[in-house]
C-alpha cells in the first residue's frame, strides 16, 4: 500500500538551442533515468523541445515540424516506461502558434496543455511569437470555446485534447489528479493552477524557462511556497537551465519540489541533473477537507467542468526501505529540527503562553498565581512562563506562589531543584508535606498504605490539588495548571487532581517541546544567571515521574516512559491522529520509517528502553505495542478533556473541548484497534 504517496521528478537537461533531435536525445535520457528511480511524474522546462532562448525561429515552419516529430519520438522511445512525462514545445493549430506543454505517456500524446499568459515586458516578448490560450480571455471561467477541443499534431496524432481544462486522473492512485501550467502563469495574481486545483487538481507541474538575475531566486522559492500553501497541493516547477542562449539572459536550472507550503526538494543553480519527490497527496486532501472552505471556494469560484483523461501510473511497487527515499519522515513534527528555527519556534510558544495568561490575569484581577512545584519538567516550565507573565504585567514576581509539596515518592534531586528554582525566579516559596494527610485520608476511606494502586497514586495527588486549591482563594489568586498536551491525549492525570487547574499554560504544549522549551531557557539563562542555567540543565536530565511511588535507594522508582511510552513516540502518534486524521496502518508505516532505521531494524541489538529513546531507535513491534496503547487510552481518556480547564492553543494541535478536538466521552475504539490488530 503507497498510503497516498506519489513520487514526481523535475528535469532540467542541457540544451543545444534550435536543436530538436539532441534536446529529445536528453529528455529522453532523463525520462529513463527517473522511471528507474520510480518516479510517476517527471516534468521538464518550458519549450524544452526546442529551447526557450530561439527567438525569431520559433516561426520557422521547419523547427515547428522538427518538435513535433522529436515529440512523436519521445512518446515512443519512452513508451515502456510507465511514467508520465511533461515537455515543452512550440506549437502550430490552424492559424496561431502557442507555447505548450505536452503529456506524454505509455507512447501516446494524451494531452497538450496551451500557455494562458503571454509576458511581453522587460526582457520577455513572448506575443512577438506567440498566443494566449484560446480560452484565456473567455467570458466565464467555464472555458467553453475549448471544451471537447481537440489538435492535430500528426497522422499519428490526429486529434488530441487540448486546452487549459485538463485533468490527468490516475487510475490507481485516485488522490493523484495532475495538472499544467506555464512560466509566467504561476506569476499572475489569478494563475491557472487555481482554477485547476479547486476543480480536483493535487498536483500542479509548472514548466518554466524563468532567467536568473539576483534575488530572483529566493522570489521564485517564496512564490512556489506560497502557492503550495494557498492551493494545498504538490507543485512541482522545472525551469529552464543550461544551454540557453545567453545572449541577454542567463538560466539557472532553479528546481522547485514544494507541498503545502514546505520545500520537499530544490535543485543547486546552474545544474542539470533531477530531482525528487514523494509527495503525500493524502495528506493534502485531508487538509482540504479539513478546513471546509477550500471546497467552498470551489462552489463559489464557478470553475466549470474539466476534461479528465485516466492513466495507469506505475505504483509504489519498490522494495519497502526505498518508498520514501525522498521524503524525510520527522521524528519530532513538533519540534523544528534547525537550531535556528528552533530558537524562534521557543521564543514564540512562550510569549504566547505568558500572554494568553497575562490576559487571565488581567481579567481577574489575581494577586498571586500558585503553582505546585514538582522539581520536574512541566511545574519548571509553568513556573518560568508565569514568571514572564508576572514581568508583563508588571507585577512582582513574589506574587508566584510556588508549593512544594512532598511525600511518599518526593526524591532529594527533585525537592532541591524545586527550592533552587524558585529562589532564583524570587518567587514566594511554600513547602508543604503531606504524607500525614494522606495518611489520615487512608484512615477515612479505609485504604491500606502497604498497597500501592491508584488509590494510593491519585489520594496525593488530589491532596495537592487541594492544597493548591486553598492556598490560591486565601491569596486571592489563581491555580496554574502544570499538566501538558502529551499527558492530556493519554490521560495521564488524576482526574480532578492534576487534571485541574484555574488555567493550563502547557495544555497544547506537547512533551517534547516541554523539554526544549526548558533548554531554551536554561541557553537564555547561561550569561544572566549560571545558577538558574545550571539547576534548568539538571531538570532536564531528570527521569520523567509522578514521584507517586516510594524512590529506591533515594532514586525516583516510577518512570512515565516505562509506564505509558516514550513520550517522543506518542506525540509522533498525536500529531499524525489529530493534525492529519491519518489512520493506524499508515501511522505505524510512518513511525517504522521515522523510528526504525528505515523500517529494518532487527529484533538484536536495538534496545527496547532508555537507550533506545536516546538513540532514536526501536524495533517495529515495540512502535506497534506503544501505537496500540496510544489508541487505548486516547479513547478512554476522552473524558478528562472533556472538562478539562482554560488555557490558550500554541501550536497547531490543541485538544481543548472547546475549540479544536470535539469527541464524545463513550466513543468505541472498536475499528481503530481492528486495523492495528490486522498489521
Amino acid at each position: 500500500m503507497n498510503y497516498g504517496f506519489f513520487r514526481a521528478a523535475c528535469a532540467s537537461p542541457a540544451v543545444t538551442v534550435a536543436d530538436c533531435v539532441k534536446n529529445a536525445d536528453a529528455i529522453i535520457e532523463q525520462i529513463q533515468q527517473a522511471a528507474q528511480h520510480g518516479a510517476a511524474l517527471i516534468v521538464f522546462p518550458e519549450l524544452s523541445i526546442t529551447g526557450y532562448t530561439c527567438g525569431d525561429l520559433f516561426l520557422q515552419r521547419t523547427l515547428q515540424r522538427s518538435a513535433v516529430a522529436q515529440l512523436e519520438r519521445i512518446a515512443a522511445e519512452t513508451a515502456g516506461c510507465g511514467a508520465l512525462s511533461l515537455v515543452g514545445l512550440p506549437l502550430a493549430a490552424d492559424d496561431t502558434l502557442y507555447n505548450c506543454a505536452a503529456y506524454v505517456y505509455g507512447g501516446e500524446v494524451v494531452a497538450v496543455v496551451p500557455k494562458t499568459f503571454i509576458p511581453n515586458y522587460a526582457e520577455f516578448y513572448e506575443r512577438r511569437h506567440f498566443s494566449p490560450a484560446p480560452d484565456a480571455n473567455a467570458p466565464d471561467a467555464a472555458c467553453t470555446r475549448t471544451e471537447g477541443k481537440t489538435v492535430c499534431l500528426s497522422q499519428r496524432f490526429p486529434a488530441v485534447p487540448f486546452g487549459t481544462d485538463i485533468l490527468i486522473r490516475d487510475v490507481r492512485n485516485r488522490d493523484a489528479v495532475i495538472a499544467a501550467e506555464i512560466c509566467e502563469d504561476v506569476w499572475v495574481p489569478a494563475a491557472p493552477s487555481q482554477r485547476h486545483a479547486l476543480s480536483g487538481a493535487t498536483v500542479i507541474a509548472n514548466l518554466s524557462a524563468s532567467n536568473e538575475i539576483i534575488g530572483k531566486a529566493e522570489y521564485r522559492r517564496m512564490l512556489v511556497q506560497s502557492q503550495s500553501a494557498r492551493l494545498q497541493c504538490a507543485y512541482l516547477y522545472a525551469d529552464a537551465g543550461n544551454g540557453e542562449s545567453t545572449t541577454d539572459m542567463v538560466f539557472a536550472a532553479h528546481n522547485i519540489a514544494a507541498e503545502n507550503g514546505s520545500v520537499l526538494a530544490e535543485s543547486e543553480l546552474f545544474g542539470t541533473g533531477l530531482i525528487f519527490a514523494d509527495f503525500d497527496l493524502e495528506l493534502l486532501l485531508q487538509e482540504r477537507r479539513r478546513t471546509g472552505t477550500f471546497a467552498q471556494c470551489a462552489r463559489d469560484a464557478g470553475v466549470g467542468s474539466y476534461r479528465s483523461i485516466y492513466v495507469d501510473l506505475p505504483s509504489r511497487a519498490e522494495a519497502e526501505a526505498d518508498e520514501l527515499r525522498y521524503r524525510r519522515i520527522d521524528p519530532h513534527p513538533f519540534v523544528p529540527s534547525g537550531t535556528r528555527e528552533r530558537t524562534e519556534r521557543c521564543r514564540r510558544v512562550v510569549e504566547l503562553q505568558a500572554e494568553g495568561l497575562a490576559k487571565r490575569l488581567r481579567h481577574t484581577n489575581a494577586r498571586t498565581a500558585v503553582i505546585g512545584l514538582s522539581g520536574g519538567l512541566d511545574s519548571t516550565l509553568a513556573l518560568l512562563v508565569t514568571a514572564e507573565a508576572f514581568r508583563r504585567c508588571k507585577l512582582d514576581p513574589a506574587g508566584i506562589e510556588a508549593v512544594t509539596m512532598p511525600c511518599f515518592g518526593t526524591t532529594e534531586r527533585t525537592h532541591r531543584n524545586a527550592v533552587r528554582l524558585s529562589k532564583r525566579l524570587h518567587t514566594s516559596f511554600r513547602e508543604i508535606p503531606i504524607a500525614e494527610a494522606v495518611r489520615q485520608h487512608f484512615a477515612d476511606i479505609g485504604h491500606d498504605e502497604s498497597v500501592h494502586d491508584v488509590t494510593y497514586e491519585n489520594a496525593q495527588a488530589r491532596e495537592r490539588t487541594q492544597i493548591l486549591m486553598d492556598v490560591a482563594n486565601k491569596t486571592g489568586g489563581l491555580v496554574i495548571g502544570t499538566g501538558d498536551l502529551s499527558e492530556s491525549a493519554l490521560g495521564w492525570a488524576t482526574y480532578n487532581g492534576d487534571h485541574m487547574s484555574m488555567y493550563g499554560v502547557n495544555s497544547s504544549v506537547p512533551k517534547t517541546l516541554v523539554r526544549y522549551l526548558v533548554a531554551w531557557f536554561a541557553d537564555e539563562a547561561d550569561s544572566a544567571d549560571a545558577e538558574l542555567a545550571a539547576v534548568l540543565r539538571d531538570i532536564l536530565d531528570t527521569p520523567v515521574s509522578p514521584e507517586l511511588l516510594p524512590p529506591e535507594d533515594g532514586a525516583i522508582s516510577q518512570k512515565t516512559e516505562e509506564l505509558v511510552g516514550p513520550y517522543e513516540l506518542h506525540d509522533f502518534f498525536l500529531y499524525y491522529v489529530l493534525r492529519r486524521g491519518f489512520s493506524p496502518a499508515k501511522i505505524y508505516y510512518l513511525a517504522r520509517k521515522a523510528f526504525c532505521s528505515g523500517g529494518k531494524a532487527s529484533a538484536e541489538g536495538v534496545p527496547d528502553c532508555e537507550t533506545a529513546r536516546a538513540a532514536g531507535v526501536y524495533r517495529p513491534e515495540t512502535v506497534l505495542k506503544w501505537l496500540k496503547i496510544f489508541y487505548r487510552r486516547f479513547f478512554s481518556q476522552q473524558f478528562k478533556r472533556s472538562c478539562m480547564p482554560d488555557g490558550a492553543k500554541v501550536g497547531t494541535v490543541n485538544l481543548s473541548p472547546r475549540g479544536d478536538w470535539r469527541m464524545p466521552s463513550d466513543a468505541s475504539c472498536a475499528l481503530w484497534q481492528q486495523e492495528l490488530d490486522n498489521l
